[in-house]
């Protein structure tokens, strides 16, 4: 009788063999299979960047102009779009072009993140890694940030300057000057479109990050807002308090409230001899002494002509009483009007 053929155990280390190269699809798959945990960036700390940003370009345009400030006037602001442009420029030569976030991203903790490279890949594991943007990435930026603002900055004013929307204009500036409105209406649409996608899903707060998909991404996990509340809502509150004071301050008369204190004044005997030689505006004493009249208190000539030259019912700060004329101390000229 015939024995059966029985299975022949397999060479020794082929399990070891058939590990080694299942192992590298086995990987594969377990990764295949790990879900992107999702990030999401504070649509408030991406605009305050944003505006931190304009801020520091506003600053930085403050001290320059002052250090131009005594050149010819008006020479500065014929030059305005390029001093913006400059700014712009230096902003993003030791920012973004050196992989560094720019100041308002650094104080919300934010970076710019090649979101091209991020799609390559596929799925990650915390949505934080990520390159930063690319040389030709940074090239564009600069180009649609610094070139592309001034470019149009210029064109509109020289469109402007040249009277472009003008009837009487030649038939193709006209249609140039339409073409320019019609470029800036959809731009603004695109804008306003973009920014309701950006509500919605918290990526690309404007065009160009868009285009270039350049995304802003957290630089630190672990890192929270570097702006105090407390310090944003002082500010706030001096701010409305500010603009109060603006709005109320026209609506006061110094001489009426100068007048209702001064029966609460203190030492009035001591100091009223001090108050009648030196002039109410400017408490000198009078090189050039005018009596206003008709209350006869002395004041230097070139403060009471200019203040009766720029408002027509100037009263005097001492009495409340309105100036009609002024006279030279010591009756040496005769009345005048000091409106004249």
């Amino acid at each position: 009788m015939a024995t059966p053929n029985l299975p022949q155990p397999p060479p020794e280390g082929e399990w070891f063999h058939t590990y080694l190269k299942l192992l590298p699809q086995w990987q594969l798959l377990a990764l295949s299979h790990q879900s992107m945990i999702p990030i999401s960036i504070s649509r408030v700390n991406q605009f305050d960047a944003a505006r931190l940003d304009i801020e520091m370009s506003a600053m930085l345009k403050e001290q320059l102009v002052r250090v131009f400030s005594l050149v010819k006037p008006g020479m500065l602001f014929q030059y305005e779009p390029e001093l913006d442009a400059f700014l712009e420029f230096l902003i993003w030569r030791f920012s973004i072009w050196v992989d560094k976030p720019t100041p308002g991203n650094a104080l919300m903790d934010l970076r710019y993140r090649d979101e091209r490279a991020m799609e390559s890949r596929g799925k990650v594991r915390t949505g934080l890694e990520g390159p930063g943007l690319t040389i030709a990435q940074k090239i564009w930026y600069c180009i649609a940030t610094v070139g592309g603002q001034y470019t149009w900055a210029r064109l509109q004013s020289f469109s402007a300057f040249r009277r472009w929307g003008d009837s009487e204009q030649r038939p193709l500036a006209r249609r140039a000057w339409i073409l320019i409105q019609r470029i800036e209406g959809l731009y603004k649409v695109a804008s306003f479109g973009n920014l309701l996608v950006f509500l919605y899903t918290g990526r690309f707060r404007n065009l160009i990050e868009r285009v270039l998909k350049a995304r802003l991404v957290y630089g630190s996990p672990n890192m929270n807002r570097a702006v105090s509340f407390e310090y944003m809502n002082r500010q706030l509150v001096w701010n409305e308090f500010s603009e109060m004071l603006l709005l109320l301050l026209p609506l006061l008369n110094s001489s009426s409230v100068k007048k209702i204190l001064s029966p609460f004044s203190k030492d009035k005997s001591s100091s009223s001899k001090v108050d009648d030689d030196t002039c109410p505006i400017c408490q000198a004493i009078p090189a050039i002494p005018f009596l206003a009249l008709p209350c006869q208190h002395r004041y230097c000539y070139y403060c009471l002509r200019t203040r009766c030259a720029a408002a027509s019912s100037f009263r005097c700060p001492r009495c409340g009483e309105p100036v009609v004329a002024m006279q030279r101390h010591g009756g040496l000229a005769g009345n005048t009007n000091p409106n004249q």
